[in-house]
């Protein structure tokens, strides 16, 4: 495991990944910010890799979501697929679940682009609580159904990066 100051970072099958509250996954490359580069290099680096577009599943969410994929294969960026977040609340007592913010419209959006759905992140208070208090819930509780929705995810993207020739 290789952490700094702001980020804790963890090998997925020769790729790395930071673990906060989004995912930054740099390839064979560790970029965080302790290293010498500003932002914009850093994001460069990162874009020649490709992207993925992180959207709750909502109309208006969507429409964001939308540009970004355009804009980005309009800078010859690979878009990697789409994460549906906040896809679904299940009610901590009852286990009855709630799809507040919609339930399909990131896939429908995937299809429409022509893009995959890496996978879904569930509303879920586990995923907050254990973030606030600095110990995301892959590391607090890794075998939880919330921590292994981001293990999936993160699998994706590195299965669709480029591996660098030997």
């Amino acid at each position: 495991m290789y952490s700094c100051q702001s980020h804790k970072i963890f090998q997925l099958q020769g790729g790395s990944a930071s673990v906060s509250d989004y995912w930054l996954v740099c390839g064979q490359k560790r970029i965080c910010g302790c290293w010498e580069h500003t932002p914009s290099e850093q994001l460069f680096r990162l874009l020649q890799e490709g992207a993925v577009i992180i959207s709750t599943p909502q109309d208006v969410a969507l429409l964001d979501a939308r540009k970004g994929a355009e804009m980005f294969r309009k800078v010859h960026v690979p878009v990697l697929g789409l994460v549906q977040n906040m896809s679904v609340f299940q009610c901590p007592k009852c286990k009855h679940e709630t799809h507040i913010f919609g339930a399909d419209g990131v896939r429908d959006l995937a299809k429409t682009l022509g893009l995959d759905v890496l996978g879904d992140i569930p509303l879920h208070v586990n995923i907050r609580e254990t973030c606030d208090s600095g110990q995301p819930v892959v590391i607090s509780q890794p075998q939880s159904d919330a921590a292994k929705a981001y293990l999936k995810i993160a699998m994706e993207i590195v299965r669709r990066l480029q591996v660098p020739p030997a």
